[in-house]
């Protein structure tokens, strides 16, 4: 790995504390990795939902090993900031495929990845969280394995015993070698503060309507906070109003915060080696 891998990864690790919680504006692309980063970003992470609508296909396991892997390296290519990859349940049948997922992540620069459960037996991920940690540690390299939790967001099992579930699974994810975990779905802090309690890595949350701020999310000892697609999904929206109003009365209103072609043209015309500073 370079010194700048390196140093990135170090910083990404760092990032993770309940004091100051890593806020992140999930971008899928490179306009919105750099909007993001211009915005004052510590570090980009990616979404999966918003890279797999940015080329035509649905989320959820839609995207070949290639896609996602060039859209990583582009992202990474165009930032200064430390890029985690949202990599979905790693792009493989099995621990061995997602092993050479994780090996394509490194190389294409990125620091961290989240990989889910989603339905998946419990002793799958950790399977493919083992073999990910495997190959990162062959590589030389400081990976930051986020495994996602999906009992909540996917209203998984007996919801009196949601909490449990996702506890025991957790502490097997941090056993097969996660670094951080995932619980995207819950809003509730006396739930987010238990699971911030019995977890020994970082705790990662989504934010959105309904949740506590992120610095109330920090008192609850969440140590990392994402938007997942919803920064995709306000573009998307804003393209549907913009669209609905030429199609409808003919005159199109401007956004309250709108984004000027030069702003735009102009981020993306800085090559990312004038702004970085090793």
């Amino acid at each position: 790995m370079t010194h700048t891998h390196a140093a990135d990864a170090r910083l990404f690790r760092s990032l993770h504390t309940p004091s100051a919680p890593l806020a992140l504006a999930n971008a899928w692309d490179v306009a919105s990795a750099r909007l993001v980063e211009a915005a004052g970003a510590p570090a980009i992470a990616t979404t999966s939902a918003g890279v797999s609508w940015a080329l035509g296909s649905p989320d959820g396991g839609a995207l070949t090993r290639e896609q996602a892997l060039d859209v990583i390296a582009r992202t990474v290519a165009a930032v200064t900031v430390p890029v985690t990859a949202d990599i979905e349940d790693g792009y493989g049948a099995d621990a061995a495929a997602v092993a050479e997922t994780v090996a394509g992540v490194i190389e294409a620069g990125a620091v961290g990845v989240n990989i889910e459960d989603g339905t998946r037996p419990p002793a799958e991920l950790a399977a493919r969280l083992t073999a990910a940690r495997r190959t990162a540690e062959q590589a030389g390299a400081d990976l930051f394995l986020n495994a996602r939790v999906d009992t909540y967001l996917l209203g998984l099992g007996d919801p009196e015993t949601r909490l449990a579930e996702t506890l025991s699974r957790a502490r097997r994810y941090v056993e097969a070698g996660a670094d951080g975990v995932f619980v995207p779905g819950v809003t509730d802090p006396v739930t987010l503060k238990a699971l911030a309690e019995d977890i020994a890595v970082p705790l990662n949350v989504m934010a959105g309507p309904g949740a506590p701020s992120v610095a109330e999310l920090g008192t609850l000892g969440v140590a990392r906070v994402s938007l997942g697609p919803g920064v995709a999904l306000a573009a998307y929206a804003a393209a549907r109003r913009v669209a609905r109003e030429l199609f409808g009365t003919g005159a199109v209103t401007s956004p309250a915060d709108p984004l000027s072609f030069g702003e735009l043209d102009g981020l993306l015309a800085q090559p990312v080696g004038d702004r970085r500073d090793r």
